[in-house]
């Protein structure tokens, strides 16, 4: 977080955060609670966005990530859990979209819902954009950007497409943007802001 004589200056938001929700997900530390995310506010509008394959009670889990004042969402991380999560009211969607017939469909099931969906980190998965929706969003976070050549892959996206910002914190160290925000300043996105 920055600190400006005494003040927080806050991110504008973060809908890409896992807690100890995300069951059987081995990369979240077991101090990742929604308890411990709610202590580091660090963006004026938070979401907590656990995968939907890992959750084995979607509504106490939207239920206790609501109680905090956090957005609930969820990430869809398998094709065969589109349809199902769409059936339940999260505040939004993060999918994952590889380059698959399936992945394509389960992006447009969501879309139907009329919730806003961001597509997690569609380069490392190697969704190809020409077969992504215009109405969804793309996510810039800080877990995956570096490992590819951003510049080439997001370029052409630009006019095409609107972003948001994540962290995909799995971890409490985790939970910041620099990275994602770096790359998002080089390339002269503006971010969308969902809430």
């Amino acid at each position: 977080m920055i600190y400006k004589k005494g003040e927080k200056v806050l991110l504008p938001q973060d809908l890409h955060i896992h807690t100890i929700f995300s069951e059987r997900d081995d990369s979240v530390a077991p101090q990742q609670t929604i308890e411990l995310i709610d202590q580091f506010r660090y963006a004026e509008k938070m979401g907590i966005s656990d995968h939907f394959e890992h959750l084995s009670d979607p509504d106490k889990y939207i239920k206790s990530v609501k109680s905090l004042r956090f957005y609930a969402g969820t990430e869809v991380s398998e094709s065969t859990g589109f349809n199902d999560a769409a059936t339940v009211d999260f505040d939004y969607y993060l999918c994952h979209c590889r380059d698959k017939a399936v992945d394509y469909k389960g992006v447009e099931t969501l879309l139907a819902t009329g919730k806003p969906v961001i597509v997690a980190h569609p380069m490392a998965l190697g969704a190809d954009p020409a077969k992504l929706p215009t109405d969804a969003y793309l996510e810039i976070n800080n877990r995956y950007i570096w490992r590819n050549d951003w510049r080439n892959f997001f370029t052409p996206l630009l006019p095409h497409y609107k972003f948001v910002i994540g962290s995909d914190a799995h971890q409490p160290h985790w939970l910041n943007q620099n990275i994602a925000r770096q790359v998002v300043r080089e390339l002269g996105i503006v971010e969308t802001i969902l809430f």
